[in-house]
């Protein structure tokens, strides 16, 4: 199948071994109650694998409101993978779940959500420091604050659950863009990317006069900390959720678009870096 026959959001790809692994919600119902994620392969980023299942969310008891966001990183020599799960006391969460292998089966990892207990919280991330620290990056959703934040906690070295306290970075009201019609500022989708030089920098996406968009935060010591600076969004016309990924030749910014429930289709944008900043190509 072609890459615009896929109805998913949020698409994250990883690419290993000349192949790349395509993971991302399910379009129908955003992802409510559809039982877990699937996984394309490509040789070419144009034709597809037939999807398939590398979670089922049935099996582990967390089908219930929200199969969001799937991400999966390599760390330690085994894949984890990054989702958004309701959690048993009615909020939702990012859960952790592992596999030795990028098609799954992916099994349930940390101890319930890697989120902080009482908050709604959405889309995390793995980032790992320049001193192998594992971090989780994540947004406090407007549903529960009305001005999302984005965030960010450490973790467990074997990533089954957090340590400290959260830190919050910012308020989607902060950067200046006006709210959606309800009044709420949304943040999510939060990626972390270091450039070639070193530089890093976060990418997330909120909404700027009406459309989907994805923003770019540059961390001006190098390091996941308060000390950081907004740039201009790399885009601002209907796509969203985005991250990064690369092969032997190209980087690519991966988000889903339009950001309409059954349209949704990945798409792949080159983009380039230059001075600890990236655009499009």
């Amino acid at each position: 199948m072609k890459t615009n026959e896929i109805n998913i959001r949020d698409p994250f790809v990883v690419f290993k071994d000349g192949t790349y692994y395509m993971y991302g919600t399910r379009g129908k119902d955003f992802g409510i109650k559809t039982g877990g994620f699937d996984v394309y392969t490509s040789k070419d980023l144009i034709e597809w694998s037939a999807p398939v299942e590398c979670f089922s969310s049935e099996k582990y008891g967390l089908n219930s409101a929200s199969n969001w966001a799937p991400e999966v990183h390599e760390y330690k020599g085994s894949y984890y993978m990054f989702a958004t799960f309701l959690k048993p006391e009615g909020l939702r969460g990012t859960y952790i779940l592992k596999s030795d292998s990028l098609t799954g089966p992916f099994e349930p990892w940390s101890e319930g959500a890697a989120t902080p207990d009482g908050w709604e919280c959405l889309d995390g991330t793995l980032y790992v420091s320049k001193d192998g620290e594992p971090y989780i990056v994540f947004c406090h959703e407007h549903t529960q604050i009305i001005d999302g934040t984005i965030c960010y906690q450490r973790l467990s070295d074997d990533l089954k659950h957090a340590e400290g306290e959260p830190v919050t970075l910012f308020s989607a009201s902060s950067c200046g863009w006006g709210p959606l019609g309800d009044g709420h500022y949304i943040t999510d989708g939060p990626f972390m990317h270091r450039t070639q030089d070193g530089t890093l920098l976060m990418i997330w996406s909120t909404f700027i006069e009406g459309q989907y968009a994805v923003c770019v935060v540059k961390f001006t010591d190098g390091e996941l900390n308060e000390n950081f600076e907004h740039l201009a969004p790399i885009l601002d016309n209907d796509g969203g959720h985005g991250m990064i990924f690369g092969d032997e030749s190209s980087l690519y910014l991966s988000v889903h678009t339009p950001n309409k429930s059954l349209l949704e289709r990945p798409v792949f944008i080159k983009i380039h870096e230059e001075g600890g900043k990236i655009t499009l190509a």
